[in-house]
């Protein structure tokens, strides 16, 4: 397999933006972020997206946008949590990157985005929520070429893991 670009899979918290910077960076491609993306393409957050819209809205944007970052090459993207849910979406994402699912305990996630409150999902309680959502999605990442549990690893590690696993060579090896 060729490999054009990396997509990162995950729930939130698991280190898919930080990886995927560093990952980036050691590949020399570029980092895109979905969400991030999604919010510049719209003018607006997330959260205000979920808030005004609707979540079934969300998700149509997500998927558009998605499918829109997938076409060009030589690029590491963080996807959104729930970008998995679509099956047009694992569908893009393995026709158009090797995908890698980052995973992390529930305590771990926890404390990851105790302090983060522009996460629409996790408004309420937040132990509870997280434990809902992971239940919810157990199986959702499964569809990855590979997966690596992000708890107890620097993102140097799971870089070299993802770049290994991936068959790819960095622009300049430490």
């Amino acid at each position: 397999m060729t490999v054009s670009n990396i997509v990162l899979v995950g729930f939130m918290g698991t280190g898919k933006s930080t990886v995927g910077k560093k990952l980036a960076e050691r590949l020399g491609w570029q980092f895109r972020d979905s969400d991030a993306v999604l919010e510049e393409d719209e003018q607006t957050s997330i959260s205000a997206l979920f808030q005004n819209h609707g979540e079934a809205h969300f998700r149509a944007l997500e998927t558009k946008t998605l499918a829109r970052i997938l076409t060009a090459r030589d690029q590491v993207v963080a996807t959104g949590g729930g970008a998995v849910l679509a099956e047009t979406n694992r569908n893009c994402m393995l026709q158009y990157g090797f995908v890698v699912s980052l995973q992390a305990t529930a305590e771990t996630i926890i404390q990851r985005v105790s302090m983060d409150t522009n996460r629409p999902l996790l408004q309420g309680n937040l132990e509870e929520r997280v434990h809902t959502l992971m239940d919810q999605r157990k199986h959702a990442y499964d569809f990855a070429h590979i997966s690596i549990d992000t708890t107890e690893l620097t993102e140097d590690q799971i870089a070299d893991r993802i770049i290994q696993q991936a068959g790819l060579v960095t622009e300049r090896e430490d």
